[in-house]
């Protein structure tokens, strides 16, 4: 995707220094068993898929970096702009696919031809925190069907502070 080095776009967070992994995965499984609703972002009383990764940068970077406007659900739009990734591109570290570990997050294209619609974060073992609208916040495994649809890749910041 970036030519096998981050890059941050505008991000005045980017540093070659990484939050600890564990920290994000800490507060990702936080998230487990919330409920899904569509562009929430309250831990324990409903989210999305943004919502998730929206509620995990407020707790291990701090205040969000932009509103975010009314979006749509559906998983097969197309069009010329990677919205998701875009808006990513701007407060994230962009990284390879192939680079992608633990504590990272990862948007996935639904269909071939559509935009990048879903957003998870990876965990060890070879699994993902994600919320999904028939289960609300889970962890699975990363199977097959789920990483071939990755289509971007980036890293949480390190905030301000330093601490990571």
């Amino acid at each position: 995707m970036t030519g096998g080095s981050a890059h941050c776009g505008g991000n005045a967070h980017c540093g070659a220094a990484r939050i600890m992994p564990a920290r994000i995965v800490k507060a990702a499984r936080g998230w487990i068993g919330t409920p899904y609703h569509d562009q929430a972002s309250v831990k324990g009383v409903g989210c999305d898929c943004l919502g998730l990764i929206r509620g995990v940068w407020r707790e291990v970077v701090g205040p969000e970096p932009m509103p975010v406007p009314p979006y749509s659900r559906d998983w097969g739009e197309v069009g010329p702009h990677e919205v998701l990734a875009e808006a990513a591109r701007a407060a994230m570290v962009e990284i390879d696919v192939a680079e992608a570990r633990t504590g990272d997050v990862v948007l996935f294209r639904m269909r071939q031809g559509a935009i990048a619609k879903h957003a998870g974060i990876l965990t060890p073992n070879h699994s993902f925190i994600h919320a999904y609208e028939r289960t609300g916040v889970i962890e699975e495994p990363l199977s097959e069907a789920w990483a071939r649809r990755i289509a971007f890749a980036f890293r949480f910041p390190v905030p301000e502070s330093g601490k990571g």
